[in-house]
């Protein structure tokens, strides 16, 4: 539960100065500057490392040792000089529209900026032709160095560090390929997700297509959740997997999929067989809320940070990852509540530390805006849980009494002597009375 931090009792009016200005952008506009005081939280992770892609970082110093791997990828893609003409006949027509996709001014102009799209656009199509036919590039320097491959690919993920989709789809057009650009792009950075290319169509750029990949079924609702692991008498369960690997890589997609499911949606022969086998029988009449199995590892706080930025600035009433990570942070407040998600396995913990984890999706939720919530309808379920007087003195029960097998078989054989004492004072008591 959320308390207020400020004491209605004083309230403090100050005019301040809105730190960025609302700005009507044009329809086109896709790729952002993230807002400061989401930069501010953690700056590093929208920043590219290794590689600037596009005019945002263009001018950053630290990023300039790897133009001399772009033009060794341009040379080798245009080994024919005449060839780059047409490439930048296309960027010259599109320059304005290119343009449009950026929030920010580009300051860059004329031919410094066709040929700054032009190298970046070169060296991502060549990338991905590269890492598409792996067996036949694998001395190649990128591809053949993991962690430069691996960084690489984490950098091409960010926001601010992206190209209008529609300029790498008309260049890559002119190559004469027979895939086309959406399934490089899926092989590149989703392999083995063989059926993804179709359902990718219309994304902005990078970022916008892993978001497409983890989207859910439409479903917009307000969010208030205040759940409590120990006293809403709530079961944490991952769903139950597929055995067949292809549906196991269509699960993976679905870490969005949040569901309750009430007792009286359990099969009753399943209900009866848990209330015999397990010792705490009550938990044959718990609800259990199914969540997906969330990997955390280096990356994901990199990644989910880009994904809510970009939801923030473009997506603000289908902000479905930020719906997500909202839901996370209520549910996760200490490294205790994690340590219970990786021992039910919907956590899956690369970080070491539980409290590691707890304080990344703690701190996920800084400064992030909801508007609406995909999974409102899971919150008023669980509030309804929480409130309802049954489900509290029931989970409290079983917390006290039924917490492990030793603690439930204590309280067992104390009913039976309790009970057998009773009976033995009942009955020589009707006896004597007899």
């Amino acid at each position: 539960m959320m308390s207020s931090a400020t004491d209605s009792s004083h309230k403090i009016e100050i005019e301040t100065q809105n730190e960025e200005p609302a700005i009507q952008w044009p329809s086109e506009c896709c790729i952002y500057n993230v807002p400061k005081r989401l930069r501010m939280v953690k700056k590093e992770a929208y920043t590219p490392k290794l590689i600037s892609i596009g005019p945002i970082h263009f001018e950053n110093p630290e990023l300039k040792d790897m133009k001399m791997l772009k033009q060794r990828y341009y040379e080798k893609f245009f080994h024919r000089p005449e060839k780059a003409k047409k490439f930048e006949s296309i960027i010259e027509k599109n320059e304005d529209r290119i343009r449009k996709c950026y929030a920010e001014e580009i300051s860059t102009r004329g031919k410094e900026f066709v040929n700054m799209i032009l190298l970046d656009s070169i060296f991502i199509i060549e990338l991905f032709r590269m890492t598409d036919k792996w067996e036949d590039n694998e001395n190649d320097y990128i591809l053949s160095k993991p962690w430069l491959d691996e960084g690489i690919r984490y950098d091409l993920i960010l926001l601010e560090n992206q190209l209008p989709l529609f300029i790498l789809i008309d260049l890559y057009s002119q190559v004469g390929d027979n895939k086309c650009f959406i399934t490089l792009a899926c092989n590149y950075f989703f392999p083995k997700h063989k059926e993804l290319p179709t359902e990718m169509e219309g994304v902005k750029h990078f970022t916008d297509l892993h978001r497409n990949f983890y989207r859910p079924p439409p479903l917009d609702h307000l969010l208030d959740p205040k759940t409590d692991m120990d006293t809403a008498w709530l079961i944490f369960q991952k769903p139950k997997e597929s055995q067949s690997e292809e549906k196991l890589l269509i699960e993976k997609r679905h870490l969005l999929n949040i569901a309750l499911q009430k007792p009286w949606e359990i099969r009753p022969t399943s209900c009866l067989m848990n209330c015999f086998i397990n010792f705490s029988g009550f938990k044959c009449l718990q609800t259990r809320l199914l969540v997906p199995q969330f990997v955390v590892d280096d990356g994901t706080e990199e990644l989910f940070r880009n994904l809510m930025a970009l939801e923030q600035c473009h997506y603000p009433s289908k902000a479905y990852i930020c719906n997500y990570i909202v839901l996370l942070d209520h549910l996760i407040n200490s490294k205790e509540d994690v340590e219970l998600l990786v021992d039910k396995k919907v956590i899956v913990n690369s970080l070491g530390s539980n409290k590691a984890v707890a304080e990344m999706v703690n701190k996920l939720c800084l400064e992030i805006v909801e508007v609406y919530s995909y999974y409102r309808h899971i919150a008023d379920d669980l509030n309804k849980l929480y409130d309802s007087r049954w489900n509290r003195n029931m989970a409290s029960l079983i917390n006290v009494y039924f917490r492990d097998i030793w603690r439930g078989t204590a309280t067992v054989v104390g009913v039976f002597v309790l009970l057998i004492t009773v009976l033995n004072f009942l009955k020589s008591f009707v006896f004597k009375n007899i």
